[in-house]
């Protein structure tokens, strides 16, 4: 097994497991038994069980928060070409649309989406404190380019609504392939694209709504 299969290994093992049991309540000797190796390549590779951690959110959440940045970047640059005021519904589509693509973006998403969800809800902030660090500069430039769009609200007002912003999106994350109510007479989930395009209609609208 080559040192790459062996470190992806180790990454898959600890991301299911701490995604299904909770960063604590895993221990390296589970990571190292599904993933099949033993305790010195955890160490060599990561070093600590918090180390593992660092590299399973990296590995998910650096590729995303470039693409998201360059997503925002256009639609700035497309902005200021023009001297116009970005558009607040291209900025939310720029930080949402590759959010919830991420969710086909092959095995592991899942159990990412569930880790990180998981990590909102639990006391513990250990997971979640890594995965705000590695996000706030990505959020940072989101909402300060919605602000640009948007001068109108004051900053608190507009930050309360991207939080509302980011529930929703985090639900659609977590249920939307999932009926709301088990009820067989309830409508089938919306397909992808018309699910992106309903959560950006609703969302804009309160974003841009009056105060």
């Amino acid at each position: 097994m080559s040192q790459f299969d062996t470190k992806t290994r180790i990454l898959d093992a600890g991301e299911h497991l701490f995604a299904r049991d909770g960063f604590h309540n895993t221990s390296l000797r589970a990571i190292t038994s599904l993933a099949k190796v033993n305790l010195a390549a955890v160490n060599y590779h990561f070093g600590s069980k918090e180390a593992l951690l660092q590299a399973v959110i990296e590995r998910r959440l650096l590729p995303l928060n470039q693409l998201r940045k360059k997503q925002i970047d256009a639609v700035l640059a497309a902005a200021a070409a023009t001297g116009a005021a970005p558009s607040a519904k291209a900025l939310l589509r720029a930080f949402i649309e590759p959010t919830l693509a991420f969710r086909s973006a092959g095995p592991g998403a899942q159990d990412f989406i569930a880790l990180i969800g998981r990590s909102m809800s639990e006391p513990d902030e250990t997971v979640r404190n890594c995965f705000i660090g590695l996000v706030l500069p990505n959020f940072r430039l989101f909402f300060e380019s919605l602000q640009l769009a948007l001068p109108q609200l004051p900053s608190a007002v507009l930050m309360a609504r991207v939080q509302f912003t980011l529930g929703a999106m985090s639900h659609v994350m977590c249920t939307s392939h999932k009926p709301i109510i088990n009820d067989p007479s309830a409508p089938k989930p919306l397909d992808d694209t018309t699910l992106i395009e309903q959560l950006l209609q609703f969302v804009t609208s309160g974003l841009e709504a009056p105060q």
